[in-house]
């Protein structure tokens, strides 16, 4: 799920470098929760136009990990 996470961001954003996930163990109703981090000049192009795009990273997510069998939530920081 990191993975699918980062590879998304690296195509939206200029700086593939500043990427940083980090997931934090799943909570008492079994989500997990990923923080993608990204170059302060690169925020606008991962949160998009009244943040659709966060809402469809979103949506990815959620879809890949019910696939994988976990429930997945991003938080763009």
């Amino acid at each position: 799920m990191e993975e699918l996470l980062r590879v998304i961001a690296a195509e939206l954003v200029d700086n593939k470098d500043a990427i940083e996930i980090t997931r934090d163990e799943p909570n008492e109703e079994g989500v997990v929760v990923y923080h993608l981090h990204v170059d302060q000049s690169d925020m606008g192009r991962v949160i998009g136009k009244q943040g659709r795009i966060a809402k469809a990273i979103r949506t990815l997510m959620r879809a890949g990990g019910s696939r994988a069998g976990e429930k997945a939530m991003v938080e763009i920081e």
